[in-house]
């Protein structure tokens, strides 16, 4: 271990700016490799299919979702219309109830009416027999 020197600064500097230098080639030699440049564009071409895709399929769930929203505004409007009819109908069904309400009464009045008649009749009876 008699013979071991220690770098000193400048040949570490030296050292270092060799490696940075092997490496900026190696880097520089691989960007113009053309397998390396077919491979990016293949996969830029990948990208660009998957994002069509994906905006073809983007298009039609919204197409999807337009044709739900008029199907469910028309299937609103169905329900409205029979909600109507409904309610149109009760409120036939509740005039009709009124009606024959109103009728009984008036049944029930004039029944009322000739019970009182009656005994007003036989009073009048009994006092002209006296």
């Amino acid at each position: 271990m008699a013979n071991f020197r220690s770098p000193d600064v400048l040949e570490r500097r030296n050292n270092a700016a060799a490696v940075k230098k092997a490496m900026l080639e190696k880097f520089k030699a691989a960007a113009q490799d053309p397998t390396l440049e077919e491979q990016r564009l293949k996969r830029i071409a990948i990208a660009e299919a998957r994002d069509a895709r994906m905006a073809e399929r983007e298009a039609a769930r919204k197409v999807r979702e337009a044709e739900l929203a008029v199907l469910a505004a028309a299937e609103a409007e169905r329900q409205a219309k029979a909600k109507r009819e409904a309610e149109e109908l009760e409120s036939l069904i509740a005039a009709e109830k009124e009606a024959a309400h109103e009728a009984l009464l008036a049944e029930q009045k004039a029944a009322r009416d000739a019970r009182y008649a009656a005994r007003k009749a036989a009073k009048k009876e009994r006092r002209r027999g006296y």
